[in-house]
């Protein structure tokens, strides 16, 4: 007998391309093709060379996070093999709808090398979990700071993550030590996983050390794609700018990378007195700089395989 939420799973994988050639639909009526063209008609060498400069950091400290994440869930993945998965994941993820395909091959992979599949999901998922918190309490401190449309809400926005992070804790104090049912063995795994991958003394400061790299480093290749699209606001300006469109791109709504995070840009920086072109411009020279740095991740992708992480405990 067919399984009822299987069509449910692939109406949704089918909608989320859909919702990012909608954004870029509605992005073409509203500013028309000018701004994408103009950008990248701009980008220029030194441009080129700061994206592949970033994305070589950002890269190596992902890898890093994941590293650390991996080897408190009992799994080891040395930094080398780790860059080369997650340059190609990069890659994939700039190239394919969704914007998360990259992240799930370079998770089943790893579980596959590691002969522990469910591991090595938990792993990545933590990790992307890890930056995610990591650049929403940045955004937070940034857009509290410096001017933003979106300062008028975010006492609302700061007293709904209090709250759902205090119910994120009542909840892990509340998990039941026994239990055979699926929702308790999950939970279980859950805590020990937050635990041991993320809590750990011996990972924690290199898990926020390497999120807060990385966050700077996305925001300084989208400051560059802005000035090389010709914004010329004040960096106190454009920061908060380019952070909600990196918000944005969390959403697994988009073609390539690109939809949600042109159509918040666009909304932002008209929101912010400069332009929605000038935040269309912006966001689409980023996405070509973010695909330049992910070159790499071909060569990855199109070469030997690399070397297997070994299964096995990193003590």
């Amino acid at each position: 007998m067919p399984s009822v939420g299987r069509p449910a799973r692939s109406s949704w994988v089918w909608a989320r391309p859909l919702g990012g050639l909608g954004v870029l639909a509605v992005l073409l009526w509203w500013v028309g093709t000018g701004p994408f063209l103009a950008g990248l008609r701009l980008i220029d060498a030194p441009a080129l060379a700061a994206a592949l400069a970033l994305g070589a950091l950002t890269t190596v400290c992902c890898a890093w996070r994941w590293s650390l994440v991996a080897g408190g869930l009992g799994v080891r993945l040395p930094l080398g093999t780790a860059v080369a998965h997650c340059y190609r994941a990069v890659f994939l993820n700039s190239t394919l709808p969704g914007g998360v395909l990259g992240d799930v091959h370079r998770a089943v992979r790893h579980g596959r090398d590691a002969g522990d599949v469910a591991r090595g999901v938990r792993a990545v998922v933590w990790e992307r979990t890890a930056g995610q918190v990591v650049q929403l309490v940045i955004a937070v401190v940034l857009l509290a700071a410096l001017p933003s449309p979106v300062r008028p809400y975010l006492p609302a926005l700061v007293t709904a993550l209090a709250v759902g992070a205090a119910g994120l804790v009542l909840a892990a104090r509340a998990v039941p030590r026994s239990g055979a049912s699926r929702w308790a063995r999950a939970a279980r795994t859950a805590v020990a996983d937050v635990r041991a991958g993320l809590l750990a003394r011996r990972t924690w400061l290199g898990v926020v050390t390497a999120s807060v790299v990385v966050v700077a480093g996305h925001l300084a290749t989208f400051v560059v794609a802005a000035r090389t699209a010709g914004a010329d606001a004040p960096l106190s300006r454009l920061l908060p700018l380019t952070l909600l469109a990196l918000l944005a791109m969390g959403l697994p709504a988009n073609v390539g990378g690109f939809g949600p995070r042109e159509g918040v840009a666009a909304w932002a920086f008209a929101a912010a007195g400069l332009t929605a072109a000038q935040g269309v411009a912006a966001a689409t020279v980023y996405g070509a700089l973010v695909l330049v740095a992910s070159l790499p991740g071909a060569a990855v992708l199109l070469g030997r395989r690399p070397a297997s992480p070994l299964p096995g405990d990193c003590r």
